[in-house]
């Protein structure tokens, strides 16, 4: 039995990776994503399927600055080209929407502008006052100073990213975890309808007409109509549960299961994990 720790609840890449932790190895989503050709994509699967930690090794590839060596020995590492081509080559924003939560819109609007504030503040970091155009400074700094209003928040994405084009000179990559959650909640309390409203101006904004974008990945577990807030958005691919494209690259492979089990010295236990899952 080997010494590597269950990541039991971590969704962390850069802790996996760095504090002895198993990592099933899904980098090779990287070059399906990138030969795709699709401007953004949305994956949809049930939770629990890997989705968020999946988002964080995207960013922990794509980013400026991160630690190139997270991706030693993994599958993504063979192809050099690509490597040379994209890893640690673009400015990130990543948002998770899994906190922008309410009773009423208005509560579910401060929520989400928390969630952008952690976010503006993070890039604030990396590229310091002097790094904002003069003409960008009062928008960002109401994001980053908590005194953002809706028309700021909607316009949230497509600020960013073009103050980190503006500073690195590269257009951004977009990942936003759980793009649902605000609206199942919505759905919920009884709001649904603006919130519906609000998305559609964050995402047209963000992904339809954005021309700081290089390429933007979204998860959740509902596939909301396209017409509903994403209107209007032609380069767009859906990969749900029901697709062949993806879906080695979220949940576990037969043979993955096979591979942690021996792993562990419980291959004994395979066809009891098998009828524990449902095949």
């Amino acid at each position: 039995m080997n010494g590597l720790k269950l990541p039991v609840g971590v969704d962390s890449f850069e802790k996996i990776r760095c504090d002895g932790y198993y990592y099933v190895d899904k980098t090779g989503i990287i070059s399906t994503l990138l030969s795709g050709g699709s401007e953004v994509t949305l994956f949809t699967r049930p939770r629990r399927f890997g989705k968020t930690l999946a988002m964080r090794m995207l960013q922990s590839f794509f980013e400026v600055g991160r630690d190139r060596s997270l991706f030693d020995g993994l599958e993504v590492a063979e192809d050099s080209n690509l490597c040379q081509a994209h890893q640690g080559k673009y400015p990130v924003v990543f948002l998770t929407l899994k906190d922008v939560d309410g009773m009423s819109f208005e509560s579910a609007m401060h929520s989400f502008a928390v969630t952008i504030r952690y976010e503006a503040q993070r890039i604030f970091e990396q590229i310091g006052a002097d790094g904002v155009p003069d003409y960008l400074q009062e928008s960002f700094n109401r994001l980053v100073y908590d005194k953002a209003d809706q028309r700021d928040l909607s316009d949230s994405l497509r600020l960013l990213s073009r103050v980190l084009f503006s500073f690195y000179q590269r257009k951004a990559i977009l990942l936003i975890d759980e793009y649902d959650v605000p609206l199942d909640k919505a759905f919920n309390q009884g709001y649904y309808d603006k919130m519906v409203s609000f998305m559609r101006g964050f995402f047209g904004q963000a992904l339809k007409s954005n021309e700081f974008l290089q390429q933007a990945v979204l998860t959740g577990c509902l596939r909301i109509s396209k017409e509903s807030i994403f209107t209007g958005l032609n380069n767009f691919y859906v990969d749900s549960i029901v697709e062949n494209c993806f879906n080695e690259y979220f949940g576990f492979t037969d043979e993955e299961v096979r591979e942690m089990l021996a792993c562990y010295g419980v291959e004994s236990r395979y066809e009891l994990v098998r009828e524990w899952y449902d095949g």
